[in-house]
């Protein structure tokens, strides 16, 4: 099945093939070990992310003097969708997620871009985002974790939920709200090393495809000057969150097209060789209905994301173009998992089955990164609605 958008990664063909062969030489095999819906251990990722940084993939899109490979954006996204479609499911590990160097890092101090920022992108540590909070999830800025200046530096307190590797993370980045000199309060990004003393792991929470998350309690926890991302005293991260959300979100987006695109191609061998009446079920319009369908959102949703990746390397990253990109591949990869399912009926539902995996890992993506809804509100303001 040749698809039309694969002449857009034509410019990374040599890359997408080199981490293709990682993947199936390294990294499947492991995959198998890990058994009916297992869940890989902070070990067998932190293995995975070294590796892959040692050959050029993790973090490539940050700069060689940092660790990275000096990759366009577009690289980064294409290798997202090729993590994807292998099926393999060490592969999204072997690129930078949320557990990985975040573009905040970038705006830090030269001591806190050497501290913390460069062993995250050479895949020797690893950070989380405390921002959800009980009463703000999708409304991220209205929030009720406070940082307070004092003599030397801060004291925080709040709640933070839905945290990802918050259990194994070396750097945790809470978002706060400081008080500026006129009064009102704005988010800034503060930095904490994993058993800060008045910081400590809350509930814990299994996701449904066995991702652990956890909340996050800060109970006036001290932090001196330096642990404030940034020069000045107060740096507003609103702006800088919002760009770092737009690429997660694209990097989001190239991933579930390639769910999309694996779940495919699953339910194309599937309807080739099973036979009902008599007959391979391809060949019959429904079953045509659901994969011919399901290749024409995805194709277009490739085309998109791709697009929006290219823009960013050409410095146009308007936030609502990763929404658009975003909202589209996360719906349409939760519709091509589903009809891949129907095709398959029960051999699909069983556990163990791929399919059966995708349909709880897919159900996420329009969650994480922000939910559809608000990628809707993203894109409804850009039209001036609302």
């Amino acid at each position: 099945m040749t698809e039309p958008s694969a002449v857009f990664e034509d410019e990374y063909r040599e890359l997408l093939d080199s981490f293709g062969a990682f993947v199936r030489r390294e990294l499947e095999p492991l995959a198998a070990e890990l058994g009916e819906g297992g869940h890989p251990s902070h070990e067998l990722c932190s293995y995975v992310r070294q590796r892959s940084a040692q050959l050029g993939f993790y973090a490539g899109d940050y700069p060689e003097s940092l660790g990275g490979s000096d990759m366009p954006f577009s690289a980064v996204v294409a290798l997202q969708h090729a993590a994807g479609r292998t099926g393999c499911r060490l592969a999204p590990y072997a690129l930078a997620g949320s557990e990985g160097p975040s573009p905040l890092l970038l705006g830090g101090t030269d001591e806190q871009i050497k501290r913390y920022l460069e062993p995250l992108v050479r895949g020797q540590r690893t950070r989380c985002l405390a921002l959800t909070e009980p009463d703000a999830g999708s409304d991220a800025f209205r929030l009720t974790t406070t940082a307070d200046r004092v003599d030397g530096g801060w004291v925080i307190s709040g709640r933070k939920t839905f945290v990802s590797n918050a259990a194994h993370a070396d750097l945790v980045l809470v978002v706060a709200a400081v008080r500026t000199p006129a009064g009102q309060r704005r988010p800034a990004v503060f930095l904490l090393e994993q058993g800060h003393p008045g910081m400590r792991l809350g509930q814990r929470y299994e996701g449904m495809s066995g991702e652990v998350l956890h909340e996050l309690v800060l109970d006036a926890a001290e932090v001196p000057d330096e642990a404030l991302l940034g020069d000045g005293d107060a740096p507003d991260a609103l702006g800088a969150s919002m760009g770092s959300l737009s690429r997660g979100r694209l990097m989001v987006a190239a991933m579930c097209n390639g769910i999309a695109e694996y779940a495919l191609s699953l339910g194309v061998e599937y309807a080739r060789h099973r036979r009902a009446f008599g007959r391979p079920i391809g060949d019959y319009q429904h079953v045509q209905e659901h994969l011919v369908t399901s290749r024409a959102e995805l194709e277009a949703s490739k085309v998109l994301t791709l697009a929006c990746a290219r823009l960013v390397d050409s410095g146009v990253e308007p936030p609502e173009n990763a929404a658009l990109a975003k909202l589209t591949a996360s719906t349409m990869a939760v519709r091509v998992v589903d009809r891949a399912l129907q095709v398959h009926g029960a051999t699909g539902w069983v556990r163990g089955h791929p399919l059966e995996f995708l349909y709880r890992q897919v159900r996420t993506m329009t969650i994480i990164e922000g939910t559809t809804e608000i990628q809707k509100v993203i894109i409804a303001g850009a039209m001036g609605l609302g």
